[in-house]
């Protein structure tokens, strides 16, 4: 079933959101017009608009207009709130050193901090069931789409680099098995929490900093010329998955969670814990030696994944460790 559409929350969101109340038009150019001014690039405004334009490429909308998914005007005013974004992300990622490589920095995302912090070593340790719950919820937007926004890139590979990730996906996607969709456990998980697993039933309710997390991977895979940043993104993701799932898996025993929410994560220690020497030999490996250029790009793709992974964390942390909820509207 298609999502509604969420609630605007500035102009550019409401520029986007009224369009789609209409029907696209087929015969003529109409330039969609919006300011965006002095819009904060990672201000929810902004990021809403871009998430609702990007999601007419995943499954769209109730009572959309299909035709909007490749309407050259709306394309123009995405491109612009894209550049907004990107530019931000480049801003924050700073200047890549001229010999930095995509080994080496898969290297680093392979070692574990001796002194770790942020949510998942928060939750392991004192988080509650009740914040448990709202990273369910933050994490929703994609894990009820997982693996949709990087098979984007499988087109634009070739070699052993496109055939081991289709392996890799092939797991996100349950092997072939249904039931064992990873966006299907997901929504087990959802359901066993007491919580709504209907798709993006909670776009409503999540900052931000929870939508910029899925828009940077959207919008890496919808571009060919980002093709090495979504790799990037794609490593990123799969080699921290394994560490990061091990904790929760020890934060949910500790709550006494029910066992298809712990099971999401054990799926995902033993999954991916095999999918990080693949995703680093065979699919960053051979990308980069075929195309020697875009090494710079998959570094850009880890680093731009840890800026926004940042931002939510630490909008999490503030609000935990300050005793409120994380969402724009608190769970009932």
């Amino acid at each position: 079933m298609e999502p509604r559409l969420p609630n605007a929350r500035g102009p550019l969101s409401m520029a986007v959101l009224e369009l789609l109340t209409e029907r696209a038009p087929r015969s003529h150019l109409t330039r969609v017009e919006a300011s965006l001014g002095d819009a904060d690039p990672y201000g929810l405004d902004l990021q809403l608009a871009l998430y609702v334009c990007y999601e007419l490429h995943y499954r769209g909308f109730a009572g959309v207009d299909p035709g909007w998914e490749w309407n050259p005007g709306l394309l123009h005013l995405r491109n612009q709130l894209e550049a907004e974004f990107l530019t931000a992300v480049r801003r924050d990622v700073g200047d890549i050193e001229p010999d930095a490589r995509a080994a080496d920095e898969t290297d680093r995302l392979s070692v574990e901090p001796v002194d770790g912090s942020g949510p998942s070593y928060y939750l392991r340790d004192t988080g509650t069931w009740e914040q448990m719950r709202e990273y369910f919820v933050h994490r929703s937007l994609y894990h009820l789409k997982e693996g949709d926004p990087h098979a984007w890139a499988i087109p634009r590979l070739i070699g052993q680099a496109k055939a081991s990730f289709v392996a890799v996906e092939f797991d996100e996607y349950g092997g072939g098995r249904g039931n064992q969709l990873h966006q299907q456990l997901f929504a087990d998980l959802m359901e066993a929490a007491g919580l709504d697993s209907t798709y993006l039933r909670y776009l409503n309710d999540v900052p931000a900093e929870a939508l910029s997390v899925v828009n940077l991977m959207s919008m890496f895979g919808l571009h060919r010329d980002l093709r090495g940043a979504a790799i990037g993104h794609f490593a990123s993701t799969e080699i921290t998955s394994s560490p990061g799932s091990r904790r929760l898996v020890e934060a949910l025993e500790r709550l006494d969670a029910p066992e298809p929410c712990i099971g999401f994560y054990r799926e995902h220690i033993e999954a991916d814990a095999v999918h990080e020497q693949v995703v680093r030999t065979d699919v960053v490996g051979d990308l980069v030696a075929r195309e020697p250029q875009l090494d710079r790009d998959v570094v850009f793709g880890i680093r731009a994944r840890d800026v926004v992974e940042d931002r939510l964390a630490a909008h999490l942390m503030d609000c935990w460790t300050s005793g409120r909820s994380s969402l724009r509207r608190p769970l009932s």
